[in-house]
């Protein structure tokens, strides 16, 4: 190589035309504190990082596919993308996939601007609690539950006894509190877009994407490469970051181990419990 080209490649000139770099950062699964496959703040604090601090970043996109799950993950997530995106001085923007509803319209709200599919699902700002109850169960098999507590409120609807009403009355409280910060957080990041009442928006409904389009809960349709081609230019760089996914294997290692078998019930467990908040909308 001659030393005319090796100065051309060293120049700075060459350097800077080098195209800019969208980070799409995929969110994608249930929300939760725990699990090998859920949506956490531990778990994607470092691919966030990662994004956040691409070279020639001219933008982050978070490619949002969640059914929802724990406020407080929801939060947390939101929170760290804000302060990266103020920090970096680039702007976020939000496309939902299948479903960007109630944590997963959370993320999407730590975005800039958020885009759609006309059949996204979108929005469920509300909050829902489920669990079974194993009264009965327990009576059939001749098992009694005894429970004692310090504090008459330590206990909360537990599964094994009869629901009572100071209970739901408490768990009641919570979420109606909860909600109150999912509402303000929607008000705060879509203030002066919200086209619909809140009576419409806080219900906990889902909407299309093209409803919520109208609704001011999004702000168009739009397919993420597309979409930041229109903004800064066909010659710009996607680069993809989302964790690393484990692979447990009970037949590939040489020697069989029992932590294996705890990894994998609990990914089944998981696997599980997924399958239910995802039915929720169909999917």
């Amino acid at each position: 190589m001659s030393w005319e080209r090796i100065g051309d490649f060293l120049s700075l000139d060459r350097w800077r035309r080098r195209p800019p770099v969208v980070a799409v950062v995929r969110l994608e699964g249930v929300i939760a504190p725990r699990g090998p496959r859920v949506l956490s703040l531990q778990r994607f604090e470092p691919v966030l990082a990662r994004a956040f601090a691409q070279r020639r970043l001219k933008a982050v996109a978070l490619a949002i596919n969640s059914p929802g799950g724990s406020p407080v993950q929801s939060q947390l997530i939101a929170r760290r993308i804000r302060q990266l995106a103020a920090e970096k001085d680039v702007p976020v923007f939000a496309f939902a996939e299948d479903v960007a509803a109630s944590g997963g319209y959370w993320l999407a709200l730590a975005a800039d601007e958020i885009f759609v599919e006309e059949t996204s699902l979108v929005g469920s700002i509300g909050v829902i609690s489920a669990g079974f109850g194993f009264v009965e169960a327990l009576r059939r098999l001749g098992v009694e539950r005894r429970l004692h507590t310090a504090g008459e409120n330590k206990s909360l609807l537990d599964p094994f006894l009869p629901e009572d009403a100071p209970g739901v009355e408490r768990l009641g409280t919570l979420q109606r509190e909860l909600h109150d910060s999912f509402k303000a957080m929607v008000r705060q990041r879509r203030a002066g877009r919200l086209k619909a009442d809140e009576e419409t928006l806080f219900t906990g409904a889902v909407f299309s994407g093209g409803r919520a389009v109208t609704h001011g809960l999004v702000d168009g349709v739009g397919e993420l490469r597309s979409t930041m081609r229109e903004r800064f230019g066909d010659k710009i760089r996607f680069r993809t970051f989302e964790p690393e996914r484990r692979r447990l294997s009970l037949f590939g290692a040489p020697r069989f181990q029992r932590a294996d078998l705890g990894d994998l019930t609990a990914d089944l467990v998981a696997r599980l419990e997924e399958r239910l908040i995802w039915a929720r909308f169909g999917l």
